[in-house]
C-alpha cells in the first residue's frame, strides 16, 4: 500500500513542492510527473547510468531513489546545465567533441562528468576512466567520451577562472 507523502526539494535551482505516493522513484517523478524527459529510463535497475542525476551534488541512478529521499535536497538534470538558454560547458565539451552517438547515454553522461568536475575539476585519465564506467554506452567505446570529459574539465576551469 502506498501513502501520499509531501516533499520540497530544489530542482535545476527552483524550489518544487508536491504531493507524491510513497512508492514513486525520482526518475518517474522527472519524467512522467514533471516532464523532463532528458532523465533517460533504460534498465530501470540503477546498472546503466542512463538516468543519472546529481543529488546533493553526487551521481545517482534516478531508478534507484525514492522521490521522498529527495525531500529537503537538490537535484540536478540535464536540463537544468543549459546557461542563459545555451549549452553549459559539460554539453558544449560533448558536441564538440562527438561524445555521443545514438545519444541514449548522453545525458546520464553529462550529468556524470559534472558530478566528477564538482568532486575533481582537473580528473586524471584513469580518474575519469573510472567515474566514466559506472555508465553504460553501447556505441561510441568511450574514447570520445573520454575526451569530452577532458575537453569539459578544461571549459569548466577556464570559465571559473582557476587556470590563470
Amino acid at each position: 500500500m502506498s501513502t501520499e507523502v509531501e516533499i520540497k526539494f530544489t530542482l535545476n535551482g527552483r524550489v518544487v513542492s508536491m504531493t507524491v505516493a510513497s512508492s514513486v522513484v525520482l526518475l518517474t517523478l522527472l519524467r512522467e510527473l514533471l516532464a523532463l524527459k532528458g532523465t533517460r529510463a533504460s534498465c530501470e535497475r540503477g546498472v546503466c547510468g542512463a538516468c543519472t542525476v546529481l543529488l546533493d551534488d553526487v551521481p545517482v541512478a534516478a531508478c534507484s531513489v525514492f522521490a521522498f529521499e529527495v525531500d529537503g535536497a537538490r537535484v540536478e538534470t540535464v536540463e537544468g546545465q543549459l546557461v542563459d538558454g545555451e549549452p553549459g560547458p559539460v554539453q558544449r565539451a560533448f558536441i564538440e567533441c562527438g561524445g555521443f552517438q545514438c545519444g541514449f547515454c548522453t545525458s546520464g553522461m553529462i550529468m556524470l562528468t559534472t558530478g566528477l568536475l564538482r568532486h575533481d575539476p582537473a580528473p586524471d585519465r584513469a580518474t575519469a576512466v573510472e567515474w566514466i564506467s559506472s555508465n553504460t554506452c553501447r556505441c561510441t567505446g568511450y574514447q570520445m567520451i573520454l575526451e569530452s570529459v577532458q575537453r569539459a574539465s578544461e571549459l569548466t576551469r577556464a570559465e571559473k577562472g582557476l587556470d590563470e
